[in-house]
């Protein structure tokens, strides 16, 4: 069995004359599916192997879209191993290794270039595993693909559907730290970065809930809460409650934002946190936290995607962030 996945959400076509700016990622992604035929809405593709599942993702990230100006190529490489050993966490899955495609600008230095390979292997070893391998060429702008494996055994594979109401809504450590340094960036508080320039991928934790038993649905968060809210509804067909005050909100967050509502804008919106968001059947929540500190946000509900907030409840729309947008 082959199971093929693309990040994807519904869209009504009619495609004449339409270019993807008009759209943005995902209903792009949703176009390709409806192509292809037969995509899963998760984070890794799956395919049966030994007994098991071979988990495999792919990300591709360039210069001027993904990577700040005053991110060194040391993060540059680091960033492009997290963001692909993420999705392999988000899967439960212990990652095997991982591939690395890179179009290298003819006039860049070799120093430069010699840099962001480091980053690539220290982040990979950090995290339990190698580079096996891959390809490089020359391009007009700095791009850099790349390609992880993963394993783990059919009883203990997290998909994005599995979600039933009831279940408690969960995020492994906190919320819109990438976001808000981004906005450091821009006024020159490079110590405020950290998070959005070296993201830390969860993977130790991913397989440890897996073990549990206790997770009905995962994937990670690095678009943003709000759009993997909607992510992880639409593939198992329930809504969330999200109790505002029971967010996690990193500290680089209380630092620079400069009222409650900015600071719940960027836990919201801000994609590059790279946290789980999880379901946990609520009898099995105490297994969970003895996998890994966790923080229980909200519940599966019916339908909707609803905050509550100052006792009103007010629906979260599906905004985050999104490349052609």
């Amino acid at each position: 069995m082959i199971i093929r996945s693309l990040e994807t959400e519904g869209f009504v076509w009619g495609i004449s004359g339409m270019r993807f700016s008009d759209i943005g990622e995902r209903s792009l992604i949703s176009k390709i599916t409806e192509v292809l035929g037969g995509l899963e809405h998760d984070d890794c593709a799956v395919v049966e192997l030994d007994g098991d599942y071979l988990v495999v993702t792919t990300d591709m990230l360039h210069r001027e879209t993904d990577f700040p100006d005053q991110a060194t190529p040391w993060q540059i490489g680091w960033m492009s191993a997290a963001v692909n050993l993420s999705d392999i966490a988000a899967m439960g899955a212990e990652p095997l290794g991982v591939l690395i495609a890179s179009g290298i600008p003819p006039e860049t230095d070799l120093e430069f270039v010699e840099e962001i390979f480091e980053g690539i292997r220290d982040c990979v070893k950090a995290h339990g595993t190698e580079v096996l391998g891959g390809d490089t060429d020359a391009h007009r702008e700095l791009t850099i693909c790349g390609t992880a494996l993963g394993r783990v055994s059919r009883e203990r594979i997290l998909r994005r559907r599995g979600a039933r109401p009831g279940d408690l809504l969960c995020t492994t450590g906190s919320l819109g730290g990438a976001g808000a340094g981004l906005k450091a960036l821009k006024i020159g508080r490079i110590d405020l970065a950290r998070r959005l320039l070296e993201p830390c991928p969860r993977v130790r934790e991913g397989i440890a809930l897996a073990g549990t038993g206790a997770v009905t649905a995962m994937m990670d968060n690095s678009d943003g809460l709000a759009l993997s809210l909607h992510d992880l509804a639409e593939a198992g067909g329930t809504g969330f409650l999200v109790e505002c005050e029971r967010i996690p909100i990193a500290e680089e967050v209380r630092a620079i934002a400069e009222s409650d509502d900015e600071a719940l804008e960027m836990v919201l919106r801000a994609g590059g946190d790279f946290e789980l968001l999880l379901t946990v059947r609520e009898d099995m929540i105490d297994d969970a936290r003895k996998a890994c500190e966790l923080t229980v946000i909200g519940r599966a509900v019916e339908t909707g995607i609803w905050l509550e907030r100052d006792g009103s409840r007010i629906p979260i729309s599906r905004r985050g962030y999104e490349h052609g947008s």
